[in-house]
């Protein structure tokens, strides 16, 4: 007799010991996921180098990238509700694993165009099926710090991307930097395959359902307030972060002086730093602000980003070198609260057996309408006047996504109590 995908699907509640190990393998998957995606950014002049390719061409592999990753989320969503997710999480980090290894094997740009479009397929199907198992292994008193510690790997990650392809292609090649990267996928793959895979909404009571028609959660996902004002404020703050990331190091070294090798270690390490403190941080927070209060947790968030954007105003108009790293430093510390409180908000606000696909609609948005966006639209802006005046205005996003976030933690509350009431189905007001 043939099994349905929700029988094949383990037990609905794993231990506190395993489910501890599958939150340390997916936060050891997402490490690596961030550091294949930076390895090519330090690898970038040793590749431009060999295949002669010029600026606009080497952004087309981060481009292409952040395309294939976007569009494909939302179809990774949807298969994570319906299928066991340990299999599309392994099957994932092994694709884009053998796509890293395949990159040092480019002989090409095209070929190394396509092994970029294959780790964002890979990826897409790992991004949005994570959270919505964590949510399933841990209570909701816990969900934001366990998903803080999942989303710590983020500045982590990145910082070991940029270090180690650029260690790796100074000190043998660039081909080296991605074999390396791609090699500890495929241990991590083998892991994924090995998780317990709880039942969804295992944690949320016996009457959350399992599984949910896709046309039903969609009706109900088009009028969730919640979930909306909460992707708007993402939206705004991952466009804002996506262009202060990509142009902060030319600023520093066109406008400051600095040089161009010192600038990238210190503005990588403040990131490293400062994203590690304040995710941990604001996965305390917001645990503790929910206890207190039904979306306490965005809350945080929300006066976290109001906080940021006087910061990321003052950065470009101090001369010390010393005191704008301090600020961009405390910037990116009060914008990294987020991390856990939003995604927890996210997995939240809507029922189990559609969170999969709400985290995928999500990363669509998020990218599709920010950091694919924000450093073409800021460049433009340099070009009429400064690259100064251009990161100052970086800062409105910021301001304008605090606000959305305090409206999306004054929705929460309607939200959660009308999904309780409709037996686990999704919310519209």
């Amino acid at each position: 007799m043939s099994l349905s995908p929700a029988a094949m699907d383990s037990t609905a509640a794993p231990s506190v010991r395993a489910s501890y190990r599958a939150l340390l393998v997916l936060t050891l998957i997402n490490l690596v996921n961030y550091l294949d995606r930076y390895i090519i950014a330090a690898a970038l002049p040793d590749i431009q180098r060999d295949f002669g390719i010029n600026d606009t061409q080497s952004g087309l592999l981060g481009t292409l990238f952040i395309v294939v990753f976007m569009v494909f989320s939302p179809l990774g969503g949807f298969l994570g509700d319906r299928y066991p997710r340990r299999v599309l999480v392994g099957g994932g980090v092994l694709l884009w694993s053998l796509a890293t290894g395949a990159s040092g094997l480019a002989s090409s740009f095209a070929m190394l165009l396509v092994a970029r479009a294959v780790i964002g397929i890979g990826e897409a199907g790992y991004g949005a099926v994570a959270p919505s198992i964590i949510s399933d292994l841990f209570p909701r008193a816990q969900r934001t710090r366990m998903l803080s510690f999942f989303y710590i790997a983020i500045p982590v990650g990145a910082a070991m991307g940029y270090g180690l392809g650029g260690w790796l292609s100074q000190t043998y090649s660039w081909h080296v930097a991605f074999f390396a990267g791609g090699a500890p996928g495929l241990v991590l793959a083998l892991m994924a395959f090995l998780m317990p895979e709880p039942r969804r909404g295992a944690m949320d009571g016996p009457e959350a359902q399992e599984k949910l028609p896709f046309l039903v959660g969609l009706k109900g996902l088009t009028s969730n307030k919640a979930f909306w004002w909460t992707t708007t404020g993402y939206t705004l703050m991952t466009f804002s972060i996506g262009g202060l990331a990509f142009w902060m190091p030319t600023f520093l070294v066109r406008e400051r002086g600095m040089s161009a090798d010192g600038t990238g270690l210190v503005f990588g390490g403040i990131t490293a730093v400062a994203g590690l403190l304040g995710t941990v941080l604001g996965g305390w927070l917001g645990d503790r602000m929910d206890r207190k209060m039904e979306g306490g947790g965005l809350k945080v968030s929300g006066v976290g980003l109001l906080l940021a954007a006087p910061f990321m105003f003052v950065a470009v108009n101090l001369e010390s070198s010393t005191a704008t790293f301090a600020t961009i430093f405390a910037a990116q510390f009060l914008i990294f609260l987020n991390s856990g409180p939003i995604n927890a908000a996210i997995v939240n606000c809507v029922p189990p057996a559609f969170r999969a696909f709400a985290m995928g609609l999500n990363v669509l948005c998020i990218h599709l309408l920010g950091d694919a966006l924000s450093p073409t639209l800021i460049g433009q802006v340099a070009d009429q006047s400064t690259l100064g005046t251009a990161i100052e205005l970086n800062a409105l996003p910021v301001l304008l996504g605090g606000g959305a976030l305090l409206i999306a933690g004054r929705q929460l509350r309607n939200a959660a109590l009308q999904a309780a009431g409709q037996n686990g189905g999704l919310v519209a007001s």
